[in-house]
């Protein structure tokens, strides 16, 4: 079975550990903790809500309408807990640091498992497109294939056997958007391993590294349209 995220009670101190840094949103309270986890946990808001709810009660956070979002702040009872808990709230750092290292552990796991499954695919895609065009030759060589005779052939030249059908070209048509369509999710799958990866290792993902990552698929995207374009 595997271990819940937070433990009993951890959850709580650590949504005012980070209404202490600022006031936020309920829904910028959910980014900062996939923040945190390295996109590998988003609590729910059915996690999140009810629990910034019996803070309020508590008297530990204030709430305040801001057009179509509320605001949730830490007031001076909530901060003075949090100073009483600092020592609990090391642990529970420490607990989120290994909890991140599982649950990359398992995104690991989990890709490297579809990665398996995607080469298989490929692979009988590969297959399939191969048999699909050398059912195409057998038939174009099969007796009493009608060949096409161009108007200005010279004496002698060599025959030119017609054009595969176009049921033939769509089939194989398929089978290489298939192709297409399982590199693309083999390669989604590559880089979201090494983001998840590279910050579990080191716990930093800075501003820089997310433009250049942005400018490269931006630059790849931009290739693969060219590519596209009949």
């Amino acid at each position: 079975m595997t271990p819940p995220v937070f433990a009993h009670g951890h959850l709580r101190l650590y949504l005012l550990s980070l209404l202490e840094e600022r006031p936020m949103h309920g829904y910028e309270l959910i980014q900062a903790l996939e923040s945190r986890f390295g996109g590998t946990y988003t609590p729910s808001a059915g996690t999140i809500y009810p629990r910034l709810a019996k803070l309020e009660e508590e008297g530990l956070v204030t709430r305040t309408p801001d057009g179509r979002k509320t605001v949730y702040a830490i007031t001076d009872a909530g901060r003075a807990e949090v100073d009483a808990r600092r020592g609990d709230l090391e642990g529970v750092e420490a607990g989120v640091t290994d909890s991140v290292r599982r649950l990359a552990d398992e995104v690991r796991s989990s890709v490297d498992d579809a990665m398996r499954t995607l080469r298989a695919e490929l692979a009988v895609a590969a297959r399939d497109a191969r048999s699909a065009a050398t059912d195409v030759t057998t038939v174009m060589m099969a007796p009493g294939t009608v060949v096409s005779e161009p108007a200005s052939r010279t004496e002698g030249a060599p025959r030119a056997t017609s054009a595969p059908s176009a049921a033939a070209e769509r089939t194989a048509g398929r089978r290489r958007l298939e192709e297409a369509e399982l590199l693309l999710a083999t390669f989604r799958n590559d880089l979201r391993a090494e983001l998840h990866s590279r910050f579990a290792a080191t716990e930093v993902f800075t501003t820089t590294a997310l433009e250049e990552t942005r400018a490269a698929l931006d630059a790849a995207r931009t290739r693969i349209h060219g590519a596209l374009r009949p």
